[in-house]
């Protein structure tokens, strides 16, 4: 038996697989976020209390014994602990946006481009790059406290098993590592003022790094590796590994994402390359701030519930009757295919004959053309998996394989943790067949005539866009 842990944004999940890859457990546990005045920050306690308590649900309800286990989690922000992994403060979110007039500054100076250019990374006020800064300007003293600024993965596999303080290199893909030499860019961090600051980035562990649990959530000495970190691992879960087949994770995030064996430094800096356990490998990654939770948000102000969406979607036609949602509903702006750190949602073509059904489509039609625009952006030119929260509404699928205009490999179930059982399967040797982990669950397709139609009110999404951005800035 296998288990997967993915330690989420808002969910801690644990699930458990046999040998063919079937899931036969699952268990999950919300944690909190604080949100005030741009600042986004998570109890790092309250993060590990969840996993151990999951894996204690989980273990308890199946019979072990237990093969191996795959941790990944949510990647950037900035997690600081001391040396045995305690919190020295809380974690900064990769959602926050404190740092937004430092990446403004880094923008108009060149320095934003600079980076992109040596590392693939292009900066958001959520990555590690403008958090660390931020805090070195205004909290010396938690960062002096400091023994690492770790990723949320990495905090959780140093508590689960005492070992050291490292990270992988789809982690340290933002901002930090060159992909060519997959080792940090010292130049990188000097021009960030951050040299000073050059011990608290953990060391790179190349393939990622395995060790054994000490008996908190699983058994004593279950071998556990550590990464990578949630979009890898969910391309992984989803079977895309083939150059130029994509992913579309439609979850808290929209990210959007494409296997390629080559890494192009040039056009408009956005997204970031994140580096695979395979030399010569990368994801072209366009990771949007916000999915589901822009429809989360639409359905609060709305009072309607999430299992009434669905028949929603089916009460008013495509175009939503007018009604045009930008989905850019993130405190620090936007980071995927541009970055915009004041952009903010709008909606236009509101009137008092407006329904909620308009508005829920509407929106649902947004997060589509955001999606279909990182796509394209990352390079996509083979077949698409989809997979994440929005997987479970068939009305939205279908409306999303239309506004994409080409055919969805659903892949339900827990993927970020079937990528990370994956992958400490590979790391450790023990055959797994992937092909038969990663089938997709269904095949959506497109009807063309409503792809026709999406196509154009594509066109009108961007020219929207860019007005948008324009009055942003």
């Amino acid at each position: 038996m296998y288990v997967g842990i993915d330690v989420g944004t808002s969910t801690v999940k644990a699930a458990a697989f046999d040998g063919s890859g079937r899931e036969l457990a699952v268990a999950a546990r919300p944690v909190g976020l604080s949100m005030r005045g741009g600042f986004v920050e998570q109890d790092m306690d309250e993060v590990y209390g969840a996993v151990v308590a999951v894996l204690d649900e989980l273990t308890a309800g199946v019979d072990g014994p237990f093969e191996l286990a795959g941790l990944t989690g949510q990647g950037d922000g900035v997690w600081l602990v001391d040396g045995d992994g305690r919190p020295v403060r809380a974690a900064a979110s990769w959602m926050d946006g404190r740092a937004h007039e430092l990446l403004d500054q880094w923008l108009a100076d060149g320095t934003f481009e600079t980076v992109f250019r040596r590392t693939g990374s292009a900066m958001f006020p959520g990555c590690p790059g403008p958090l660390l800064a931020w805090l070195a300007a205004h909290e010396p003293a938690s960062l002096d406290a400091a023994a690492s600024a770790l990723y949320c993965k990495d905090m959780v596999f140093q508590r689960l098993t005492g070992a050291r303080a490292t990270t992988d290199v789809s982690d340290a893909s933002m901002p930090f590592l060159d992909p060519r030499t997959r080792s940090y860019d010292n130049g990188v961090v000097e021009l960030l003022g951050l040299t000073r600051r050059r011990g608290l980035l953990a060391p790179v562990a190349d393939p990622v790094a395995t060790a054994e649990t000490r008996g908190e959530g699983l058994p004593a000495g279950t071998r556990i590796a550590n990464g990578p970190y949630d979009l890898p691992a969910c391309a992984l879960g989803a079977g895309v590994t083939e150059p130029g087949d994509g992913l579309l994770i439609v979850g808290t995030c929209l990210a959007s994402l494409v296997a390629t064996t080559e890494l192009d430094l040039s056009g408009e800096p956005a997204g970031l390359y994140i580096s695979l356990d395979r030399p010569g490998h990368w994801l072209r990654a366009m990771p949007a701030m916000v999915g589901t939770a822009a429809l989360d948000w639409v359905l609060s102000t709305t009072g309607v519930r999430h299992e009434e969406v669905d028949g929603l979607l089916a009460a008013t036609p495509p175009g939503a009757n007018g009604v045009r949602v930008l989905p850019y509903f993130a405190p620090s702006g936007e980071r995927a295919p541009f970055v915009e750190p004041r952009l903010r949602a709008e909606l236009t073509g509101v009137s008092l004959e407006s329904t909620p059904a308009d508005l829920i489509r509407a929106t649902c039609e947004g997060i589509g053309y955001a999606a279909r625009h990182c796509l394209e952006a990352a390079g996509l030119t083979g077949s698409l998996a989809v997979c994440g929260g929005g997987t479970r509404s068939p009305a939205w699928m279908r409306l999303l394989a239309d506004v994409l205009g080409r055919p969805l490999r659903v892949v339900e179930g827990e993927v970020g943790a079937r990528g990370a059982v994956l992958a400490a399967a590979e790391r450790y040797g023990v055959p797994l067949d992937a092909g038969v982990w990663t089938r997709p669950t269904e095949i959506v397709e497109p009807d063309a005539g409503r792809a026709a139609f999406y196509a154009k009110g594509f066109e009108d999404h961007l020219a929207r866009l860019t007005a948008a951005r324009h009055r942003s800035r």
